[in-house]
């Protein structure tokens, strides 16, 4: 299921980004004492409660005359529609303004749950705060981001208002379609629908403005999810910023069982592309990277080996991935990638025998010595599979410091060679335990 979205709405500089940067642990936002300073909504996954969840920050809602002033408000009119749960942050030292009653005005039409936050109280200063129950949008928070006072009844609130966890049945096996606009997924699923099998439905995804089509092939139930292009623009601060369509598709990476990953075969890898499947690598989802556009490619004995070579260079970080190169056009090869689904799905779901696994590292370290420093050297003692989806191994080590990421990644590897964990990622957890316990 997709992490439920809160957005943080409210005018400028009433520390809707200091209190963004307090609850997801790490400074995303740019905080300044400047009206303005944040013009487009910017997500990071936070946690309360063992509750996660994805939080986004928003620029101002008010006419600061500022001539990017309209574009900031899209962006929180967006981060309205996407969300959830909204936190409406006001400033407990202004007082209640105009411009709070008119957000107030427009965040109770939005008829999504609203939890009003009032900031900047850093001495439980409560004069004003009564004051913010005219706006009508229940009791008011009394907080102070700087001071870290009145969170945790703050979260306690927000999480109240999360959906219900509701159990997906007979969906079967569910794929997201991710990449740029104009790569040809929703040409996939179109070619993937259009071969003989039976319809089941067509039902309105979690993720806005995505469908999930459902439908029976060989027996087997599969749901696909469309995503819209994930594009970049030019932002106003230096550098770039994904627009609208990357938190939608970020929701549907999140609650897909497997992810194709589309790229377009007749040009080159770009940057986006890349940054694309580093989402679904983040994410721990096992992946198929759909080569689509094949029958547009001038082809010779040597094409389709520096075309493995090239995608092993752009995604050296998912050097477990699997490819496979495809037209929609013409519908090659393209019910093979169901079958690719189950079995990518089938490495991430995959278990390993704890003595089995120890027997690999075992031999891993009698053929490599591990890393020592300062006189001390490193030492494995045991390890264990803790998970799968993604497959997720806890290594016990007599000092987690001593281990170094390039032994890691060798052990990693000792592992790919012992099983076929092909298209899925894995993730390693170094825990330090005294050799006597």
């Amino acid at each position: 299921m997709a992490k439920p979205i809160v957005a943080i709405i409210g005018r400028s500089n009433v520390g809707k980004s200091t209190f963004f940067n307090r609850i997801c642990g790490k400074r995303i936002s740019i905080v300044k004492d400047t009206p303005g300073v944040t013009r487009d909504r910017i997500y990071a996954d936070a946690e309360w409660c063992g509750k996660q969840f994805t939080m986004i920050d928003t620029g101002g809602i008010e006419d600061s005359g500022l001539d990017f002033y309209t574009e900031i408000k899209r962006q929180a009119e967006i981060a309205v529609d996407l969300a959830d749960v909204i936190v409406f942050m006001t400033d407990g030292k202004d007082g209640l303004l105009s411009s709070d009653r008119e957000v107030a005005a427009a965040l109770r039409s939005a008829k999504k749950p609203v939890v009003l936050a009032v900031n900047k109280l850093d001495n439980n200063e409560t004069d004003n705060l009564y004051d913010f129950y005219e706006l009508g949008l229940g009791e008011p928070y009394p907080i102070s981001c700087e001071q870290a006072l009145g969170l945790g009844d703050l979260l306690d609130e927000i999480v109240k208002h999360f959906p219900a966890v509701e159990e997906e049945t007979e969906r079967g096996l569910s794929i997201a379609f991710v990449g740029k606009p104009n790569v040809g997924k929703s040409s996939l699923v179109n070619k993937l629908l259009g071969f003989e099998r039976v319809i089941v439905s067509d039902v309105a995804g979690t993720t806005r403005d995505a469908i999930d089509t459902t439908f029976v092939y060989k027996g087997a139930s599969y749901t696909l999810i469309d995503t819209a292009g994930m594009r970049r623009k030019r932002g106003i601060e230096d550098g770039s910023v994904e627009r609208y369509g990357v938190l939608r598709a970020m929701a549907a990476i999140s609650r897909a069982d497997v992810v194709f990953i589309v790229f377009d075969s007749s040009e080159e890898i770009s940057e986006q592309d890349v940054r694309i499947a580093g989402m679904v690598h983040d994410e721990g989802k096992p992946s198929v990277v759909v080569m689509n556009k094949w029958d547009k490619v001038d082809k010779d004995s040597r094409t389709l080996d520096e075309y493995n070579k090239m995608l092993a260079e752009k995604l050296n970080f998912m050097g477990y991935f699997k490819a496979e190169y495809v037209s929609a056009l013409g519908g090659k090869r393209v019910e093979k990638l169901l079958d690719l689904a189950e079995t990518v799905y089938s490495h991430a779901s995959a278990r390993i025998p704890t003595g089995v696994l120890n027997d690999v590292i075992s031999d891993a370290v009698r053929t490599t010595e591990p890393p020592s420093h300062s006189g001390r050297r490193l030492k494995i003692l045991y390890a264990t599979q803790a998970s799968a989806n993604p497959p997720t191994f806890v290594i016990f080590v007599n000092d987690e410091e001593l281990m170094h990421f390039s032994y890691r990644r060798y052990l990693e590897n000792c592992i790919r060679r012992a099983f076929d964990f092909s298209g899925t990622p894995l993730r390693f957890k170094i825990q330090g335990r005294k050799e006597n316990e």
